[in-house]
This record gives C-alpha cells, sequence and structure tokens, in this order.
C-alpha cells in the first residue's frame, strides 16, 4: 500500500476541505435555489421542514436527497468551479446505473451525511486498496450523488490535484460481477473529448478500480441517517 503524505503536506492540502458546512437550512435553501427538490419531486417545503428538524447546525452534516430522486447525471451539471458548469464524460452515459454498494443508504427521501472527508491522505491508493482502509477506520465511501451534493454546498472542496473518488457508487454487470469504472469527480484540463471549452470544469468521471492516481483521494463519511 502507498505510503501517506506527509503530515504537513497533508494538512496544508486539506484545508478547505475542513471548512465546516453551512447550516442544514442554508443547504436547504441553497438546493431549492438550483431546482433541486423540483427534479427529485420534493416540495420546498418539505425540504426546509426537514432541514428544521433534522438536528444539528451544519458544520459536519451535510444534507442528501436519495439518488433514486435526484440522480448524478442530473446533479452534475449544476456544479460550477469559476464559471464552468459540471458534466459528465461522455463515455460514461451509464452514470445512473452505479448504485451504492455495501452502503447502509437511509430508506428515506432526505438524509443527512455525517462528517464528509475528501480522503486526502489516501491519493496515490486504489480504490481496492482503500476500501478496506476506510472499513479499518469506521469510514464508508461517500456515493457519487452525495460527492456532487458535497461541491454543490462547498465548491472550494474541488481543488485541482486534489480530487476525489467516490467508491460507495458500483456497476454490476449482467453476470453479477462489478464494473471496473468507479466513478470520480475532478477538474477538467480541457483536453480530448471534454472540449477546449470545458477547461476547468468539475468533471464527473470514472477510474479503473486497480489504478492509482496521484491527484484523487477518497471520499468518506463516518455515517448516514434519515
Amino acid at each position: 500500500m502507498p505510503e501517506n503524505v506527509s503530515a504537513a503536506a497533508s494538512d496544508a492540502s486539506s484545508a478547505s476541505a475542513a471548512v465546516p458546512l453551512p447550516s442544514l437550512a442554508e443547504q436547504a435553501e441553497r438546493l431549492i435555489g438550483l431546482g433541486v427538490p423540483e427534479v427529485a419531486g420534493i416540495p420546498a417545503d418539505r425540504l426546509r421542514a426537514y432541514a428544521a428538524t433534522a438536528g444539528g447546525d451544519g458544520g459536519d452534516l451535510l444534507l442528501a436527497v436519495h439518488p433514486d430522486l435526484a440522480p448524478a447525471s442530473v446533479l452534475a451539471p449544476l456544479l460550477r468551479h469559476g464559471d464552468k458548469p459540471g458534466f459528465v464524460v461522455t463515455d460514461m452515459a451509464d452514470v445512473d446505473r452505479f448504485t451504492p454498494d455495501g452502503i447502509d443508504l437511509p430508506d428515506a427521501p432526505l438524509y443527512v451525511v455525517a462528517g464528509p472527508d475528501r480522503g486526502d491522505r489516501m491519493a496515490n491508493w486504489s480504490p481496492e486498496e482503500a476500501l478496506p482502509a476506510l472499513h479499518k477506520e469506521d469510514r464508508t465511501p461517500l456515493l457519487l450523488t452525495e460527492g456532487i451534493h458535497w461541491l454543490l454546498q462547498q465548491p472550494a472542496v474541488l481543488e485541482r490535484n486534489r480530487c476525489f473518488m467516490t467508491i460507495g457508487s458500483r456497476l454490476r454487470k449482467p453476470n453479477g460481477s462489478f464494473d471496473a469504472r468507479t466513478p470520480a469527480i475532478w477538474i477538467s484540463n480541457g483536453t480530448g473529448r471534454d472540449g477546449r471549452e470545458r477547461r476547468n470544469a468539475p468533471k464527473v468521471g470514472w477510474c479503473w478500480w486497480n489504478n492509482r492516481h496521484t491527484w484523487l483521494g477518497f471520499a468518506s463519511t463516518t455515517g448516514r441517517r434519515p
């Protein structure tokens, strides 16, 4: 397993990722402003009421809409990095088929994700190496939709060379085996099929399960609750 980065480097690289989240009420208003409740079929007042009663005052709590109601293909274009909107790579047209795997996801339209972390300490690890390490820390990987929700509330978490994978979402093939692609969110360089106009845009893409990338950590949470 790759060596961790130094403590000083890790602290420096995690600075923006450690900024407290807005209150749940503020997060709800952000989602309402983006039109997420309409897409999800959830009345805005219901979202506000949930935020008022879910407990906690933001900080380390992230408000999320169940992926069945607000899938990644709908949420990704709402992302922004500077003035650039987010997008899904062209060879991931099946992005919404990447669903929770081994995740105890609340059976509710709305839920909170506790203590989201970008996982910089695992940069240059493969997903295969990172998953058991997260479990030993009593953490579970974020879903792709949860990672997008996080960036909708805190765009600054996505930094060039400090981006993250969301390996809680996997795709099962018809034969029951896993697709080797695993979802990740990073900043486009505007090359290849992305197109120059997408340089510096938030990009939902994929990496291979056994590959390592020095610029991708592994986003995770301490738990979820309805």
